[in-house]
């Protein structure tokens, strides 16, 4: 599928014109600092529209300036991989593992996600079985010094098992679970998130008003978690920070 639209314009563009956002590379065999998983929701909530602004503001964010700062200024690489979930049953890898040591590496991801089609559509909202699905998808990464696991949703759980019931069934050792409410179709969803789905050390909830502010809020909340700050000598990601 040909890449579309203004976020297509800015892959191409990103290829072609690399220099304007040039940031050094990573060492490949530096240890990597992070496993980042990055789930968005395709529940029925979700319509085609709104769809297309997530899959969008997620390759746009790839490409900013300050997450290619963000991802290749720290100590090693970060491991990203990406993927939409609906039911108990509908999670679809739409990035598989990658391990960024480039701006080459950003690019290609942003590109894969743009070219991504909807896996499924009219499925409930599960995600405790989103979190499952992500925990057991460790086993496949990198070994990295930190694991975070990142839930996009505009709706609470409404299908199989609880958030809670995910936590207490497999296996969130040292796993940090952040999560980006998008209002509008849910009441009370910022609550809900707070409450209900993050999890783990230094875990924060990003809040998009709609899935119009879904591009912005992202951007926002994946700065976050790569951002790296030195504390007592031991590089960690914010969003890890003891509190």
């Amino acid at each position: 599928m040909g890449l579309d639209g203004q976020y297509g314009s800015l892959v191409i563009r990103a290829a072609a014109l690399g220099l304007s956002l040039w940031a050094a590379p990573v060492a490949a065999d530096e240890p990597c600092r992070l496993a980042l998983q990055l789930g968005f929701d395709i529940s029925a909530s979700v319509d085609a529209a709104e769809y297309r602004q997530q899959r969008d503001g997620i390759a746009a964010a790839l490409l900013a300036p300050e997450i290619i700062s963000a991802f290749l200024d720290g100590p090693g690489p970060v491991a990203v991989s990406i993927f939409e979930w609906s039911g108990r049953f509908q999670q679809h890898v739409v990035v598989d593992w990658t391990l960024v040591t480039s701006q080459g590496d950003l690019v290609a991801m942003a590109e894969r996600v743009m070219a991504q089609q909807r896996a499924s559509v009219d499925f409930p909202t599960a995600i405790g079985y989103a979190l499952g699905f992500a925990a057991q998808r460790f086993a496949a990464a990198p070994d990295c010094l930190f694991r975070t696991i990142d839930i996009s949703g505009d709706g609470a759980n409404n299908d199989g098992f609880p958030p809670g019931a995910a936590y207490a069934h497999f296996d969130f050792a040292g796993v940090t679970v952040n999560g980006l409410a998008i209002g509008g179709a849910s009441i009370n969803i910022l609550d809900y998130f707070h409450q209900q789905v993050i999890h783990g050390p230094g875990a924060f909830v990003e809040y998009a008003t709609s899935h119009d502010d879904f591009a912005a809020a992202f951007r926002r909340k994946l700065e976050r978690e790569l951002r790296v700050m030195i504390l007592g000598g031991l590089a960690l990601p914010t969003g890890q920070l003891p509190l």
